[in-house]
């Protein structure tokens, strides 16, 4: 199932994200999947990535087996959160060194004799 985003609204602190599921019969079912934002504050999540998060959410859920209204809860989120730490460590660890002069007569090869001042 496909699912596209079509807008959100908002009740206190709850984001509620409306999709439409659209089947390989192209048959459309309505679903809601609500994100608490200090949660998402707390777990320093963008409010532009939960839309994205929370269309793969309903990806990874079956959907036959879902009611058409999901929570993000904070069990995803600290996952959500854990999961990219565990990312930038790896990328931090897959950068090369900086590359730092041998000594004061780099270059000097191709730069000639220098006059003194």
């Amino acid at each position: 199932m496909d699912f596209i985003f079509n807008g959100f609204r908002q009740e206190n602190n709850v984001r509620h994200f409306a999709f439409q599921g659209v089947a390989s019969d192209r048959t459309h079912t309505e679903f809601t999947v609500g994100a608490d934002l200090q949660l998402a504050r707390k777990y320093q999540i963008a409010l532009q990535d939960l839309p994205l998060l929370c269309r793969r959410l309903l990806e990874d859920l079956a959907v036959e087996d879902v009611n058409r209204a999901v929570t993000f809860t904070e069990d995803n989120m600290r996952l959500y959160a854990k999961n990219r730490e565990v990312a930038r460590e790896l990328a931090a660890q897959r950068r090369k060194p900086a590359r730092r002069p041998s000594g004061a007569g780099v270059g000097s090869a191709w730069r000639g004799p220098q006059p003194v001042t």
